[in-house]
């Protein structure tokens, strides 16, 4: 948000209130930053490098701080979106060093701890997280709250007095709208609500609890692991016909029988993996049960326009682009072979960069599968697209991938299954029934050149909803 007028003070603490009150009932997570600090002691320093220096013997597979221990789910989300952060960081920086790349890793560590200190006991990938800031200025600062887009944040910056000076591809990270001139503007400091302080109180005490367990050497170490250990054992095993007393030592289960137990699951795993196979157009053209037509209504309850959308989750998720939602007041979704219209308001999360956004409704659902990236997308290779190009409901049309853009800093594919107005948020599939990208856009002077958003982005964005 570039600029300011005299609104903006009290559309701010507008937004405190809503968002704190939505906290207190648990369906997000919201904070508003004045600055971002300076670490203020050598140990304070020291603890954030030993993170650092983890997380690189670790293989950077999993970080560490304060508030995150390695393997965490979180812990591994984090790790993936520091090493993107840092590839754009280094990207520019021709006499880049170790020891730079080492202190921004620290800062990104420390101001992650700084700023999500109150959420991650409570993290779960379905809430919403809400971060406001006001007048960045540096690149590095820049850089860390994209980070926090990466791990589900949406992300407003408040630039009243001055705009970010970054290069022009790191800009296109945000998208930009004037609310005015730039000036000074008074905002209030943030003031969590009471039951919220609670909640600061118990992160500070873990903090302390987790240097307490730091320092206690190798040998409480050793414990801690142990007992990590026993938490995941895997259920006993039993010889039919045999009573084995409670107490019996047979009853428990050895660590080799353990490894052995996981590594041949992994395996059945793999030859699942191995064993799909490509799938006919007719078998393709049978998914379209999982597309919907999504139409959108004003206030008046008039159909104002039309898209698609892709069944995400049994519990009523429903993919779809954010453009296409953007200016409804409520929805009607048609699902096929169901003569019901399901009517939502209820907009669970949205992306206005990626361009993506999640409805929900009453009804239990048959997902499609998101394709996880097992091998790199070529051009030449096979596509199908399932959507409601002009309100015909669910077309199945064919065609290829014919290349690879990067449009105003998303990654897209482009591809020649025909689509019109109306197929916006539609699936494109690859020949295993996967989704590969969501139908974003067309272009109308051209013949068949389409775009969608990649699987990528797609997983970042609906991570946590496809198990629901």
């Amino acid at each position: 948000m570039l600029g300011t007028d005299d609104t903006l003070p009290n559309e701010i603490l507008k937004l405190d209130e809503q968002l704190d009150s939505r906290m207190m009932e648990g369906t997000l997570f919201y904070k508003r930053i004045q600055k971002l600090p300076n670490l203020s002691s050598v140990e304070e320093a020291n603890d954030y490098a030993l993170f650092y220096s983890k997380w690189i013997e670790g293989n950077r597979e999993g970080v560490e701080t304060c508030f995150l221990k390695r393997g965490q789910v979180l812990s591994k989300i984090l790790s993936s979106a520091i090493k993107e952060v840092v590839d754009k960081y280094c990207a520019h920086k021709k006499n880049k060093t170790d020891s730079m790349i080492k202190n921004f890793i620290v800062k990104l560590l420390f101001w992650y701890d700084f700023v999500m200190e109150d959420f991650d006991l409570q993290w779960d990938e379905r809430v919403c997280i809400k971060i406001v800031a006001k007048n960045i200025l540096k690149e590095q600062e820049y850089l860390f709250f994209y980070m926090l887009t990466l791990i589900g944040a949406d992300v407003l910056l408040i630039q009243n007095q001055a705009d970010i000076e970054v290069q022009a591809d790191i800009k296109e990270l945000s998208t930009e709208f004037i609310l005015g001139t730039f000036g000074e503007c008074n905002i209030p400091t943030y003031r969590k609500k009471e039951k919220n302080i609670q909640v600061e109180h118990n992160q500070r005490k873990r903090q302390r609890e987790w240097k307490q367990q730091e320092h206690q050497g190798e040998v409480g170490q050793r414990g801690i692991e142990q007992q990590e250990m026993i938490k995941v054992r895997l259920p006993e095993r039993r010889r039919e016909g045999v009573n084995i007393p409670k107490g019996d030592p047979r009853n428990k289960q050895s660590e080799v029988e353990k490894i052995s137990n996981i590594y041949e699951q992994s395996k059945t795993t793999d030859r699942k993996r191995k064993e799909r196979t490509e799938k006919s157009f007719e078998e393709l053209a049978q998914l379209a049960s999982s597309v919907v037509m999504i139409a959108v209504h004003n206030k008046a309850g008039d159909v104002i326009a039309t898209g698609s959308g892709i069944m995400i989750s049994r519990n009523g998720y429903i993919l779809t682009n954010h453009h296409v939602i953007t200016d409804g007041y409520f929805y009607s979704i048609r699902i096929e072979e169901d003569e019901k219209m399901y009517q939502t308001d209820e907009v669970v999360k949205y992306h206005s960069v990626l361009d993506l956004a999640i409805l929900r409704i009453d009804r239990k659902l048959n997902p499609i599968p998101i394709y996880k990236g097992s091998q790199k997308l070529v051009r030449g290779q096979k596509v199908v697209a399932i959507g409601s190009p002009l309100g015909l409901f669910n077309s199945v049309s064919d065609g290829i991938i014919s290349g690879f853009r990067n449009i105003d800093g998303v990654d897209m594919i482009q591809f020649t299954a025909p689509t019109s107005h109306g197929s916006s948020g539609g699936a494109v599939l690859n020949m295993y029934g996967e989704v590969i990208g969501i139908s974003t856009a067309g272009i109308d002077k051209g013949q068949n050149i389409n775009l969608a958003v990649g699987y990528e982005g797609i997983n970042l964005f609906v991570r946590g909803f496809e198990g629901l």
